[in-house]
């Protein structure tokens, strides 16, 4: 069994028990962003791994949902952000650069400016996370989306940032303000030809390890202030402030974001389906 982990610190909580040997993983963990994940499971190369949301919805024939496993937030996200150097709704024509790392992000921002903002950017794939942008060729723009760790580092730092984007926008918060539903933006997933036996099992120990991560997100708010120079402080409120469960009010706000998106022709329409119990 191979399963997949993205090394950002919102995914701390499912894996941390599992890292300190505390809960045995009967697998072979491998590490990419979501995008690398998402590729992997497309390949047949991962028997299970978080993914994209946007990826489950682009490929549900492909997938089983693990129950009650996923990453959302109901209001501030906090590490997807979008940080401006003029009022989005002024956006029109003007250059985006948004993240190659996450499908999920980059189609809800288009969302937003479709549907919320009413202007249409031109949207530029792009390392937009990283910090010299001049010297890696993208110093045309306006604006640019900024996931994971980086928003985290960069939101908490940096006058010289703020100085340059004045506007700086949480999806999670736009997306809630708009609908008022908690946003899923990664779920976890088992491939349809894995045998149900091993995915299970599997299943039940990121299950046993979240559970431990969410009683001791003091300890994990340490290793993230450790390994990312993100304050301990602000790396506790991130991960307090995100979910890890897939409840009735998470499957509402993931399924009004795909229908948005299929009624948009950019995934087809589908159906949830989830991986049997044993």
């Amino acid at each position: 069994m191979r399963v997949g982990r993205i090394p950002y610190i919102n995914c701390y909580p499912v894996y941390g028990a599992v890292d300190r040997g505390i809960v045995p993983l009967a697998a072979e963990l491998v590490d990419g962003v979501p995008t690398e994940l998402n590729h992997l499971m497309a390949s047949g190369l991962l028997d299970v791994s978080v993914i994209s949301a946007v990826e489950y919805a682009r490929d549900a024939g492909r997938y089983l949902l693990l129950p009650d496993l996923a990453i959302s937030c109901d209001g501030p996200v906090r590490s997807v952000l979008l940080f401006s150097r003029r009022p989005v709704e002024t956006l029109t024509n003007r250059r985006v650069l948004v993240s190659r790392s996450s499908m999920t992000s980059v189609a809800l921002l288009r969302l937003l400016f479709e549907k919320v903002w009413n202007a249409d950017p031109t949207f530029v794939p792009a390392d937009a996370e990283v910090s010299d942008l001049a010297n890696a060729g993208h110093e045309a723009h306006e604006a640019r989306l900024i996931i994971g760790d980086a928003a985290l580092v960069l939101s908490s730092g940096a006058s010289e940032l703020a100085r340059e984007y004045p506007h700086v926008y949480d999806l999670g918060a736009v997306w809630k303000e708009w609908t008022g539903l908690p946003f899923v933006f990664a779920v976890w997933v088992a491939q349809r030809s894995t045998p149900v036996a091993d995915s299970l099992g599997v299943h039940a120990q990121l299950i046993a390890s979240r559970d431990w991560g969410l009683a001791h997100l003091d300890q994990l708010a340490a290793q993230a202030s450790a390994a990312r120079s993100v304050r301990y402080a602000a790396a506790l409120e991130y991960l307090s402030g995100l979910d890890y469960g897939l409840r009735y009010e998470h499957l509402a706000g993931l399924t009004t974001f795909f229908g948005k998106l299929a009624a948009g022709g950019r995934v087809p329409n589908g159906s949830l389906t989830f991986l049997p119990a044993a």
